[in-house]
Order: structure tokens, then sequence, then C-alpha cells
């Protein structure tokens, strides 16, 4: 039984770095700090890891050179030479991180005859496609709407809140539909939709409330019975996508109701707000047939180039959800430009990798790297495993893969180096983790 180890940290320059490969040896008790391993205690299949594809992402990436556009696609989609990531994430019509407030049809069309997703070809497409190329097999795609239609809408506008008229549940319901259809015509194949992003927030930005009932009522009785009479019964609804503070209370409020919860498949979740990860088992222990996925999270306030405490924050809300039945993560932009952008409202904020449009720089960021250490080595359709880890400043978790190896991820955010040993059936391996660094150990049984 050996084991690799792939390292990432601060102070040593390393940035998935490959060190010696250890054999375990018997132990008869482990002395220090030991991250015990049980392979034969399983939870959730993870489906994987990925970002957003913003109309901001897309944009920016236009703006450099052809081939180191597809460097940077391939880093984070390509199986070996980048991230693996094999999950998106799109905007239904605008969100802030486009280029402007925008629908797909004229207003007042409430036959949606003048339907088209036609925006979408000049940036969005193009960048999903070639992340299908560098990662060569389709990605699962989860569609967000951020607002309806400004006429569709209590305050008549796109931001700033607002809520959905009720004359026009069934209208938004097709457009939905409509959306699915269309990126499917042009050979993108969506995998679910969420029904609201951020449904709890008025934000400045593309923006609609819908309270838990709200959100209940209007997937039992509009959006779910419409997916259904449009063929399009196998497409995943997930509701919330937002944080975790009342993740659990508003999850309750639809899974409870029988004729609701039968369309949903999920709650999306985010991680602005708190850290509260229990509440993600308080779901899952409350209703064990439905999923929890990550749909958004990123570093607020603009650029931090050089940053580490946010690859830290990553790996922390990663490990956090992941050990509390999370089935699946998605981060926010892709990539942005120089200024944390664009942004219609200058909501600006940081991603793993930052492409300075002005001088064609592309900065990998921490984050990247401290995803990596998950996405890289923890394989779509791999399984959590039970850990067992007494320590103040080291975080983990396991999964094992379904060629049978086990990823385990550690992450030392303290400010000395850490020793620790690995054990497995009785086994184990003895290193050293270095001061703010994360470790990846790939056991091959």
């Amino acid at each position: 039984m050996n084991v690799k180890i792939i390292q990432t940290s601060k102070n040593t320059g390393d940035r998935f770095a490959e060190k010696e490969t250890l054999s375990f040896e018997k132990v008869e008790k482990s002395e220090g700090t030991a991250l015990k391993l049980f392979p034969e205690k399983t939870f959730q299949r993870f489906m994987g890891f990925g970002g957003a594809f913003t109309e901001a992402a897309a944009y920016t990436l236009s703006k450099i050179p052809a081939a180191d556009r597809l460097s940077v696609i391939e880093s984070y989609f390509h199986k070996e030479k980048g991230l693996g990531y094999n999950l998106g994430r799109t905007h239904i019509h605008s969100c802030d991180f486009a280029l402007g407030n925008y629908t797909y049809v004229e207003d007042g069309d409430t036959e949606l005859s003048t339907f088209s997703i036609k925006r979408e070809k000049e940036h969005v497409l193009p960048f999903i496609k070639d992340a299908v190329a560098a990662r060569g097999e389709e990605l699962t795609i989860l569609s967000s709407p951020w607002s309806p239609p400004a006429w569709m809408k209590t305050n008549n506008e796109m931001n700033n809140g607002g809520k959905l008229k009720p004359e026009y549940n069934d209208v938004w319901a097709r457009y939905y539909a409509k959306y699915v259809k269309a990126m499917e015509a042009e050979g993108v194949p969506i995998w679910g939709i969420t029904v609201q992003n951020e449904p709890d927030a008025t934000q400045v930005w593309d923006s609609c409330r819908y309270s838990a009932e709200e959100e209940r009522d209007f997937v039992k009785n509009h959006l779910g019975p419409i997916m259904e009479q449009e063929g399009l019964e196998d497409k995943k609804i997930i509701i919330w996508d937002h944080n975790r503070d009342i993740a659990y209370e508003r999850a309750s409020t639809v899974l409870s109701d029988p004729d609701a919860a039968r369309y949903v498949w999920g709650t999306g979740i985010h991680w602005y707000v708190s850290e509260e990860f229990e509440n993600l088992s308080k779901i899952h222990e409350a209703f064990p047939d439905k999923h929890l996925i990550f749909t958004e999270g990123c570093i607020e306030g603009g650029v931090q180039l050089g940053a580490w405490h946010t690859g830290e924050r990553y790996a922390r809300n990663m490990i956090g959800d992941m050990n509390n039945y999370l089935e699946g993560w998605i981060d926010w932009n892709l990539v942005l430009n120089e200024q944390g952008g664009p942004n219609h409202v200058g909501n600006y904020c940081d991603a793993p990798i930052i492409v300075d449009t002005k001088t064609g720089e592309i900065h990998y960021n921490s984050s990247y790297f401290y995803i990596g250490h998950f996405s890289k080595y923890i394989k779509p359709n791999a399984v959590r495993i039970a850990s067992e880890l007494k320590s103040e400043s080291l975080q983990t978790v396991s999964f094992q893969n379904e060629d049978g190896s086990i990823a385990t991820v550690v992450m030392n955010a303290g400010d000395k180096p850490e020793e620790l040993s690995v054990v497995i059936a009785g086994q184990a391996v003895k290193t050293v983790l270095p001061e703010h660094s994360i470790t990846t150990f790939m056991i091959t049984l």
C-alpha cells in the first residue's frame, strides 16, 4: 500500500508539487497527530467540480490571444493538464457579471414568440464548447435565473429585488423550458435549473425575491408541471440557491410538501454570510432522498492577487460542506479581468484566474491551486469515506475513487508545520505538513 503526496505551500513555492511516494508500514500505536481512514464506512457519491460560464468571464477571455484563451480553458477543464472540471453553471439571461441587463424576449411577449439566445452565441456558447473540447466529454451544466424580465416584476425593473407578478407564473416557467431547449439546440445539454439565484436578497443587480412558500408553490404549481409538459421532466430542479444560514428552514418548507418535493432534485448552497456547515447535514438527515450541491461562492470585494487566505477560505468551505453530504461543487466566475469584472453594477470580485486585459498577463491565484487539490484527485463518482482527525489546525476530507484509490486532502491553515501520521487498517505513513499548505494524499491500496 503506497501513498503519493502532492503539495501546495505558501512559503516553499510548491504548487501541485509531487513529493515522495511512501509505503505504509504496520504500526501498533500511532503517536502524535493521526488521521485515521475507514474506507469501509461510506457516505455520499460526488458528482464533481466546476465553475460558472458568466458573460463577464467569456468576454474577458475574448480580450486575449486565442492561444492564451485556450490555455486558460485547458487549465480548468483538461483532465490531465488542468483541474479536471466537469460541472458548469450558466445564467439565464443577465446577472451582475454580464455586460448589462438583458433578456431573451421583447417586452410584453407573453407568448415568448420572440425568444432568442442569440446574445449567448457571441461569448458564452463558444466558451462552453471550448471547455467541452478541453475536457473531452460533455459537462454537467446547471442554469440559474437572476431575475425575470422587468415587465414580469412588481418593481418593473430587473435590478433591486421585486417579485414575479402572479399573472406571469406560467409564462416565466415556460421561459426556463425555452432556455433549456434553445441551449440544447446549440449543442449544449442542460442538466438542471435552479428556481432563483439568491431568492432571499434584494440586490442592486438582477434579483427577485421569493419567500419559501412562494418558491414551493411556484415549483409545485408552475415550474414542475410545465417542465413535465415540455418533455423536460429529466431536468433536475434545485431550490434555494442561496446561503447556508437559513438553508434548512427554506429547504424544509418546500421538501415537506410532497406535491412540491416530487419535482425537486435537491438544494443549492452558497457560502456567503456563514459557515454553518452542519445545516447541510440537517437537510440531508431530514430529507435523505434529496441532494445537496454547492452552486456559488467567490471572494468579494475585487481582485486580491497573491493573497493566501483566499485559497484557504475555498478549502475550508469545501471540506466543511463535503463532510456534511455535499455532492457537487461549482465555483462562481471562472475568470475575471484585472478589476474583478466586468460587472454592470460595479460588484467586483476575485476569481481563481485573473486575466489582465491591458497587459495580457494571466494570474493564477491561491484559490486555483487549493481547488485543484480536490478536483484533480477526487474524480466524478467518488464516494466519501469516514475519517477521524483530532487537530486544532488541520482539516481534512477523504474520498474513494471508482478505481479504488483514496484521495485524502489535508489543509494546514496554521502558522507552524505539523507532523501527521496517516493511518489505514493498522498501517501508517508519517509526514510533515508545512504551515499554510494543502496536501493531497493519493493512496493506492
